[in-house]
């Protein structure tokens, strides 16, 4: 007999309290404590206690639920398992997903936890090159040969990338086996070195000579005003090049010669701030005419690039492209560097100027480690500042021709770089 009413169900609602009431023949409403409320046909099939859930309330009316109750009744009668048979075309449903449903479900689920440029990175990687390649297929028809194809395409051009994209897809297989979408994960086994041979070692980083410097830093103007001020401040300051492309006038304070790098443009994910040399104020001041209004230091210079894009920081590999032209220009006299070689020269020649190693490292952001990390808490800020200032002063008389004197160091104003 039915027991339920329109009436006591809105009731139910209203207390929001969890309930499970009977309105005969095995369909149940059910209402969660968190307000969910729903239908349940409770049956036994094989002897054994069977739900199936017939929908929520009040999608499904009190009439709308007696009436597919009756249906699915109909169907127990004639031998089926109707919550079995759900079960089963669900499954169905997750198993006919193709690859690029299951990537864009694993980056829509478990991008959030990830850090921010891994997010980017790997976003990037999948979008541009997984997904052309394996995203009409189905998931569960991924073969291993067809990841080994993946990465030996991506292997030709960069094994370093080949790796971060192997991982990606292992990432993606290993939700999808979570979800039940898949059966395994088919990039067990597979070695980029196996298939891409052995990685050629990675550059060591550069020390940029006393001798070098001196060279380099006069004929800076050559490669355009904004490319040869922006290298002068990565030297100064020992920042990362990423952190300087995306940096924003409001993260400069010249009043207080600061520059604050926030945690989202930093690589360690931490914030950190900056003591800027005067030579560094003045060079984020000369920067501004150039940035014509954006709210970016260093802001796209193509125009086609900000038709496409928008207001965006600066391509990070047009200044690499330029020191590599300068480079040539100079011929023998330097070494061919990389704006991260500015980073390494300048920790190299603090550590020569006598700067303690705790402080250096500081002034690059780099974490203390081990029991400093732990309990060595101080910012180092005013250390930093009289570190930068001593490097500020070596780099001056590299850029003018001056002999390095370091009992000698006053307080000085930069060289202009036209």
């Amino acid at each position: 007999m039915s027991s339920l009413t329109d009436v006591k169900l809105k009731r139910w609602m209203r207390k929001r309290e969890p309930v499970a009431k009977a309105d005969g023949g095995g369909l149940t409403f059910t209402l969660s404590a968190k307000g969910t409320a729903a239908w349940i046909l409770r049956y036994r099939f094989g002897r054994k206690p069977r739900e199936l859930t017939l929908g929520r309330y009040p999608d499904i009316t009190l009439a709308k639920a007696r009436e597919l109750a009756t249906g699915e009744r109909a169907k127990i009668q004639q031998g089926a398992d109707p919550a079995r048979e759900k079960q089963q075309a669900k499954h169905a449903a997750a198993i006919a997903k193709t690859f690029r449903e299951l990537a864009l479900d694993y980056m829509e689920k478990v991008f959030p936890r990830l850090a921010e440029n891994t997010v980017k990175q790997r976003g990037q990687q999948i979008r541009k090159l997984v997904l052309p390649k394996l995203g009409h297929l189905a998931a569960r028809d991924v073969t291993t040969a067809d990841l080994v194809a993946l990465v030996e395409g991506v292997g030709k051009r960069s094994a370093n990338v080949a790796e971060l994209v192997l991982t990606a897809v292992s990432e993606i297989f290993k939700h999808g086996l979570a979800r039940h979408v898949v059966t395994g994960n088919p990039c067990a086994g597979i070695s980029v070195s196996a298939i891409c041979g052995a990685r050629v070692p990675k550059r060591p980083r550069l020390k940029l000579t006393e001798e070098e410097l001196r060279v380099i830093l006069p004929a800076l103007p050559t490669i355009g005003e904004p490319n040869a001020l922006a290298a002068k401040i990565l030297l100064v300051t020992c920042a990362r090049i990423g952190e300087l492309a995306r940096a924003r006038w409001d993260d400069v304070d010249l009043d207080r010669a600061e520059w604050h790098i926030p945690d989202a443009n930093s690589k360690t994910g931490r914030g950190f701030t900056v003591p800027l040399p005067d030579c560094a104020v003045e060079w984020f001041e000369a920067l501004r005419p150039f940035a014509c209004g954006s709210p970016f230091v260093l802001p796209a210079r193509q125009e086609r690039r900000r038709e496409h894009f928008g207001d965006v920081p600066f391509e990070q590999r047009s200044l690499n492209a330029q020191l590599h032209k300068l480079c040539d220009r100079l011929g023998d006299k330097v070494r061919r560097f990389t704006p991260h070689d500015l980073r390494s020269t300048a920790r190299s020649h603090l550590a020569a100027l006598g700067v303690n190693i705790i402080v250096a490292e500081r002034c690059l952001n780099h974490s203390l480690g081990g029991l400093l990390a732990v309990y060595d808490k101080h910012d180092y800020l005013t250390e930093r500042r009289a570190a930068l200032n001593l490097w500020a002063s070596f780099v001056h008389a590299c850029e003018t021709g001056q002999p390095w004197k370091a009992d000698s160091v006053v307080p000085f104003r930069s060289a202009s770089v036209a």
